[in-house]
This record gives structure tokens, C-alpha cells and sequence, in this order.
């Protein structure tokens, strides 16, 4: 079985071309392959399948062996993926995802994917929906009881659950204690992605996350988008925002008018690989 291993600003998953060879159980797959000291390691695994209502339809599982139903930087991959090989040459693109078609711009120079601009649609604010167990039109900025502390917390939904907390040094937080009690409170009944956010200016913000089913990852395009959704929210910045992540930078926009998100960023080719069979050693193809 092959697979090409791809990164957006160091969110990384091993993609699957189910155009040519399905994917059985890939729920186990992904908890096999994503580890990092055992397996190939990856945030999770990427399933790129055809679709009858778009182009491509894209399919995520996580590292825990969780499914997905969106990932910004996984998406950017998605596009770079099938406009190289060849799959689909469109632009812009159209790809199918649990929360809905997403459309995509690329930046080609020299007949390969540089960059990718993504409408990532409406952000939802309603608790019920995002989900979230607070009584209230909106979760801004609202006090939170989360382990043994209270925090000040902003809830959106762009596709899947995030919660956003503004701090003063995101460099300081102990997220691999903090990530945890967020990720399983019961305030949310489908677990959330956390964004610890460090405001810079009106347009230039820090964030950490911690996403459900994989830990701390080096970025997250959706939480970038959640971020700075909260961030206008809460009346801390403008509308277009460069987000800081630990992998690199995003460009975020939510737009006023379409009150749609709109992200923009990288995406990148790492490897080709092989898995030769059931508990064998994946084989590097190509770097």
C-alpha cells in the first residue's frame, strides 16, 4: 500500500490515493502509522477519495485513530496532492469534507502547488451546535471552571469544536497537562481543540493548540481560523490577522461581508512511501 507523507506548517499526515488502491480499517491504520517512535508518525492519515459532488473528497482520521471532519492544513495538502499528480488539474478546486464542500485557489509555479487559499466557510457561534454545554447565545470570553483553574473562554465551530483562551506567554503553558483537561472536560460532549492565544498587535496573534485525538500539534488550520474569529469577537483584533503557529504562519480573513473564513498558507511534499505488508516496516520511496 502506498502513501505520500505531506505538511502543512508541520501538521503532518501520510496521504492515501483511494482513486487507485482502498483503504481497509483506517482507524487502525492510523493509530499504527502515526506513531512517531513505532510507526512512519504523522498527526494522522488523509484519505483522498473521488467524489460525486466535487472533485475530490477528503477523509481524515486522527492519531488516535479518531475520524475528523476538518483540517485546514490537511486540506491545503489535499489540493497540492491531486493538482500535482495529476488527479485533478482545476483551479480553483472543489473538495468534499464531513462538514461540507470547501473551495480552494492555488499559487502553481512551475507547474507544482505552492501555496493554498481555502473559503473555509461560516464560523457557528451557536453552543448547541459547536457543541458546547453553556446555556448562552454565545461563549465569549465566558468563565469556565477546566480542571483545578477558571479561564476565560471562546467557543467556535468551523466544521469541528475549538475552544479559544487568550494568555499573556503561550510559551510558558504546560499543555501536555492543560491540552488533556480541556480536550476531555464535560462541557464538551464530542471533546474540542484548544487554542492558547498571545495577542501581538491588531493583526498579528501567537497560538499553541492542543487537537482532540492527536495532542499538540505544530499548527491547526482550523483553530487559526476559530482563533481569530475569537479574537474579533472579543474585540482584540481586526479582521485579517497573521496567525503564528509553531510550524509557520497563516493568513487569516474573516470576511465581513460573505461571513465566510477565509485561510491561506503553505503546503508540502515530504516523502513517498510503501507499506509492504501487516506489521512490516513502511519503505521510504522517494524524498
Amino acid at each position: 500500500m502506498k502513501f505520500t507523507k505531506m505538511q502543512g506548517i508541520g501538521n503532518d499526515y501520510l496521504y492515501f490515493n483511494c482513486f487507485d488502491e482502498p483503504v481497509q480499517d483506517p482507524e487502525a491504520l492510523s493509530i499504527r502509522l502515526s506513531d512517531r517512535h513505532f510507526g512512519v508518525g504523522a498527526d494522522g492519515i488523509v484519505l483522498i477519495k473521488p467524489s460525486t459532488r466535487a472533485d475530490c473528497e477528503m477523509d481524515i482520521y486522527n492519531a488516535d485513530g479518531s475520524r475528523a471532519k476538518m483540517c485546514g492544513n490537511g486540506i491545503r495538502c489535499v489540493g497540492k496532492y491531486v493538482y500535482d499528480r495529476g488527479l485533478c488539474r482545476k483551479n480553483p478546486l472543489q473538495v468534499d469534507t464531513q462538514s461540507g464542500i470547501k473551495t480552494l485557489w492555488l499559487t502553481v509555479e512551475n507547474g507544482t502547488v505552492q501555496r493554498v487559499r481555502v473559503d473555509m466557510g461560516a464560523p457557528e457561534l451557536s453552543p448547541e451546535k459547536i457543541p458546547v454545554q453553556l446555556h448562552e447565545k454565545r461563549v465569549v470570553d465566558a468563565p469556565c471552571a477546566i480542571g483545578q483553574e477558571t479561564y476565560r473562554i471562546t467557543c467556535v465551530s468551523m466544521g469541528n469544536p475549538h475552544c479559544v483562551v487568550f494568555v499573556e506567554d503561550v510559551d510558558v503553558l504546560d499543555l501536555a497537562k492543560i491540552g488533556p483537561q480541556f480536550e476531555h472536560a464535560p462541557l464538551f460532549p464530542q471533546g474540542v481543540n484548544t487554542e492558547f492565544i498571545q495577542i501581538l498587535s491588531p493583526t498579528e496573534i501567537r497560538m499553541r493548540v492542543w487537537e482532540r485525538g492527536s495532542g499538540e500539534t505544530l499548527a491547526c488550520g482550523t483553530g487559526a481560523c476559530a482563533s481569530v474569529v475569537a479574537c474579533v469577537l472579543a474585540g482584540k483584533t481586526g479582521r485579517r490577522v497573521q496567525v503564528h503557529l509553531r510550524g509557520g504562519d497563516l493568513a487569516i480573513n474573516w470576511d465581513e461581508k460573505a461571513d465566510t473564513v477565509f485561510m491561506e498558507g503553505p503546503a508540502a511534499f515530504v516523502f513517498d512511501g510503501r507499506i509492504p505488508a501487516e506489521g512490516e516496516t513502511a519503505v521510504v520511496e522517494n524524498a
